[in-house]
Parts: structure tokens; sequence; C-alpha cells
């Protein structure tokens, strides 16, 4: 039996957790803050903490109060818990990834820059230092570019500009607020908006060796003011033209950050002049991309991470085995035009009807409040999707594309 530390495992992938359990292995949750970022407040049910973990650590010496659970593994649960997961792991002489680029596996900036020195593609960026060096920055090079948080995850924050004073506006409303992960902003990023397409890919790695786990296609909308918009991740297999440019990228960024060990997901996009790095994280992909990655292709991120801890001559055999797409599936994330109390969602045996139709996971129940959304932490609902044939996955795709407006939203009337 071996003892794993997971480092800020909250909700979100609290399936990582379970798993090591599942499979004999105690558990030790190590808190990075005192305090539950506000991103993972929710969904925390205790009953969940006291049959999953041996024990909490929430304490100023992480590394004393640690070492006697004799740990075999340490490895990152969120965002916010990779650089402590690197740290405890080197001190503690266990599997590690080293300290060396802690920073860079947290920092957006740095991330790009690292691409760049590697010989990988990276776009135009800058480190704001100040509204007038963004606004001059912008006027030079021209177009859209991207506004986002220089350490944060998701969307939080990510803005889209046209014009310099669009950018200005969008530094000056995020520069210094409180970010999902209940910590202030430490600075912002500017970068050329990339045309082309994105994917996301998702890796796990053991003693230096790396294993594509699998692959999704961002389709995007521009509504409800909000520019390229992910409205769903649709899995791509080893059979698409764009796998070989994506896995070449992935693998050589993994060996440019020094990933030895566990989960890494990158978002990559890939335009005229090749691919090119969005962000990565040196953690789980989150939207629990892993039950669908699951269905998609057998195994998800979750189990080869399991396998990367507790049995590395079984992770080097069964990395050899080539991945297949066992059916095609996709995470649709459903996006509301209006603000409200929410009544019902009148189109819903529609979406039950469709051919791909696999499950419904809904955020805002009838009686919750509606937002519009404007990002992933206003979404009202997420539909999973699954086909054994392309094109009809594509076509309920689409299809659920065009019910998801105004009237999937029955609102409670007004009063007063």
């Amino acid at each position: 039996m071996a003892v794993v530390a997971i480092t800020d495992v909250y909700a979100p992938t609290l399936r990582l957790a379970q798993a090591f359990s599942a499979a004999g292995h105690d558990v030790v949750r190590v808190q990075s803050s005192r305090q539950i970022p506000r991103v993972y407040q929710p969904g925390l049910p205790p009953e969940d903490l006291a049959d999953t973990f041996v024990a909490n650590i929430n304490c100023d010496d992480p590394v004393s109060a640690l070492a006697p659970y004799n740990p075999d593994a340490v490895v990152a649960g969120g965002e916010c818990g990779v650089e402590l997961a690197d740290m405890l792991s080197e001190r503690l002489g266990v599997p590690t990834n080293g300290t060396a680029h802690s920073h860079t596996r947290r920092s957006k900036f740095d991330q790009v820059e690292l691409a760049r020195k590697s010989g990988l593609g990276a776009a135009r960026q800058i480190l704001v230092q100040n509204s007038d060096h963004l606004r001059a920055w912008h006027s030079d090079i021209g177009g859209k570019i991207v506004i986002k948080p220089l350490r944060s995850a998701g969307n939080d924050g990510v803005h889209f500009c046209t014009t310099p004073a669009e950018s200005v506006a969008a530094y000056e409303a995020i520069k210094d607020v409180e970010n999902i992960f209940s910590v202030r902003n430490e600075g912002v990023v500017a970068q050329e908006f990339l045309v082309g397409t994105e994917y996301v890919v998702n890796t796990v790695s053991c003693n230096g060796t790396h294993r594509i786990t699998d692959v999704w296609r961002y389709t995007k909308i521009s509504v409800n003011g909000v520019s390229d918009r992910v409205s769903a991740a649709v899995s791509v297999g080893p059979h698409s033209s764009a796998w070989p440019t994506l896995e070449k990228y992935a693998l050589a960024m993994l060996d440019a950050i020094e990933i030895s060990y566990g989960p890494v997901h990158f978002e990559i996009m890939l335009t005229d002049d090749g691919a090119s790095l969005v962000e990565l994280g040196a953690r789980l992909s989150g939207a629990d991309t892993a039950y669908y990655a699951t269905l998609a292709t057998g195994s998800s991120q979750i189990d080869w991470t399991v396998l990367a801890y507790t049995d590395p001559d079984g992770f080097a055999r069964q990395c050899a085995q080539p991945l297949k797409l066992q059916q095609h599936v996709a995470m649709c994330f459903l996006t509301s035009p209006q603000t409200g109390t929410l009544k019902s969602y009148p189109l819903l045996d529609e979406v039950k009807r469709l051919e791909s139709h696999h499950n419904i996971v809904p955020i805002v129940a009838p009686g919750g409040h509606l937002h519009v959304t404007v990002s992933d932490t206003t979404e009202p609902m997420m539909v999973g999707l699954a086909n054994a044939t392309e094109s009809a996955l594509e076509r309920d795709l689409l299809t659920l594309h065009y019910l998801d407006g105004r009237g999937f939203y029955e609102l409670e009337a007004a009063h007063g």
C-alpha cells in the first residue's frame, strides 16, 4: 500500500483522490492555504472527505507535518497546489518534477517565453507594466489581443480586446482584483490573438516517459458580448491530421518545462504558421474531463496518474500500447442569453432525444438564479454527447447549439 499526498485536491479533482483510495492506497490531503479558495468552496461534501482522506494537513510547515506519513508520492491536485507539490516531493525525496521550473509551471507569461526559447511556436506578448505600456504595445502590433491574469485558471479574467482602449480597460479591471483562487492578481499578461483552432492535449508522465491520454478540439462562439467563448470540447483521435503536430509540440514542451511525473493539461493553438502554446497547467484537466475521456478512450489522466505513481513498470508496459478512440465524445457548455430566476428548461426533452445524448449535468436547477453566460463560472448546464459515428456526433452537437438560445430557458415572471 502506497501513501499518496495530494495538494489542494477539492471537488473538481476529487476523482483523483478517490481513484488512489479505490486502488488501496492511503491518501493525505495537503492544503496550500488555510482558507479554501472560493472556486473550490462549493460542492465539497464532508462525507467524501471522510471516506477518501486519512488526514488533512493545513499548517505553516507542511514538510514536517507530512513527513511522518512517509508518502511514496506527492501529486498536485489543483492549479494552486502545483508549487507546493513540487516543493514537498523534492524535499521528501519522492518522485518529483523538481522546483527549478515551479514558477514557470504557474506563470502564463513564463510558459510562453520558455516555449519561444525552446524553439517552439509562441505568441508575441508582454508582462504589462502599466496602462501606458500596454497602450503603446497594442498600438504597435495592432489587431486583437488577449488580456489575462499572470496566474489563474479557466477563463478567469480573460478578455479579448480589439483596441488599445479596450485593452487598458481590461487591464485596469483585473490588475488588482482577487482571482478565483482567492488571491490578488500579481500581474497581467497581454498576448497577440492567435488565429486558428484550439486544442486541449492532456498527458501523464512517469520517470520522463510521456503518455498523451486524451485530446480535444474546442468549438467557439461569440455571444453575450464575449468573443471566442468555448461552447464545446470534441474528442480527437490519433487518426486526426492535427495529431502529429500536437503530439510533437506537447512532448517537446514537457521536456522543456522538465516534467518527469504526473499530469499536465495543455491548450495549444494550431495556426497557419504551426502550433503555438496558449497555456499549460501541471495538473489534471478540469471540467470533469477525465470522465469523458474514459468514454472516448477507455481510460483517462486519472488512471494513468495512479499507474505512474504506484506501478511504473505497468505504466511503461501500457504506454507501449497505442491510444485508440473507442467512440466520439463531446462536452457541451451551454450559454444562457438572459438572467433571472429559472422556471424550467422547456426544450430539455429534445436534447434527451438526440441520438448522441449521454448525460446532462445541470448547474442551475429550476428555482435557481440564471446568469447571462460570460464565462465558465456562469454556465447553466453541461451536456455530454457520445456516438460511435463521428458525423452523427457533429450533427447532434450543432443541433444542441441550435436549441441553446432564448427558447431553451423559461424564467419566472418578474414581480413588482
